[in-house]
């Protein structure tokens, strides 16, 4: 039997433990929280440099590009040529859209080069070449998720509402120029106000939370498992653009308005 002082040793041991681990957990919150108000004090004073943020997107995209390989193999390595050109396509429009902005905010160099127009060009064509390209994996791949019809139908028709909703929301109350990245080109967009109808009613980036279900709605539709990991692939490296590249931007943007 154990005496009655070691166990009220223990206790006191273990109560003081549990005020440390307190303590400490306290201490880590309030220097967090305290960097991150300092963080939205301290406005960027100059553009973020060609290479800010992009460890963060090398890092995410190699290991995004790790996870669909292993699975790409687990699916039986359907359709190499459709399969990776429809990866491709999210890896090009990004790369591409880091490249012009990032040099558009340093020097203009995008619209000395390509001006804002041919900037919109080749955009929307990467862009479409996203939706192309799936709907072509899709289609080949047709039948392998093994979805019910009534699944199939049910899940691909709610994210095919949502997703329309939201591009008709950046049709109607934001723009595609705007969407695209305008701000980055011309100032007069830096003044417009943030958007609070449509789909941003509820959301701040009702675009990559909500738009991007449409290429899910695509791989559900032709009940398609090769379209459908590239579908999540595509829709987790769009956020992994916004962090690394499109808030530093936005930071120094609307902080220099």
């Amino acid at each position: 039997m154990i005496p009655q002082y070691i166990l009220i040793a223990t206790r006191s041991v273990s109560q003081l433990d549990n005020i440390k681990i307190v303590m400490i957990s306290r201490t880590v919150y309030l220097f967090v929280l305290r960097g991150l108000c300092m963080e939205n004090k301290e406005k960027p004073a100059i553009p973020p440099s060609i290479w800010s943020g992009q460890g963060l997107n090398t890092f995410c995209l190699l290991a995004l590009l790790a996870g669909i390989s292993v699975i790409w193999f687990c699916l039986g390595k359907p359709y190499p040529s459709f399969f990776w050109i429809a990866v491709s396509f999210p890896i090009v429009h990004q790369v591409f859209v880091w490249l012009a902005w990032r040099f558009e905010l340093g020097s203009a160099v995008t619209s000395k080069i390509i001006g804002f127009r041919g900037y919109l060009v080749f955009f929307f064509l990467l862009f479409g070449g996203r939706f192309v390209s799936l709907f072509a994996l899709a289609w080949e791949d047709r039948g392998s998720l093994h979805l019910g019809v009534f699944q199939r139908i049910s899940i691909a028709g709610i994210f095919a509402v949502l997703g329309i909703y939201a591009m008709y929301s950046v049709l109607r109350y934001f723009g595609l120029k705007r969407a695209a990245g305008a701000d980055h080109f011309d100032i007069r967009y830096r003044d417009m106000p943030f958007v609070r109808q449509g789909i941003f009613r509820f959301t701040s980036n009702g675009m990559y939370l909500y738009a991007f279900l449409l290429f899910w709605a695509i791989a559900i539709g032709f009940n398609s498992s090769a379209a459908l990991a590239v579908a999540a692939f595509s829709h987790a490296y769009i956020w992994v653009h916004f962090y690394s590249t499109e808030k530093p931007d936005m930071d120094f943007i609307y902080s220099s308005s």
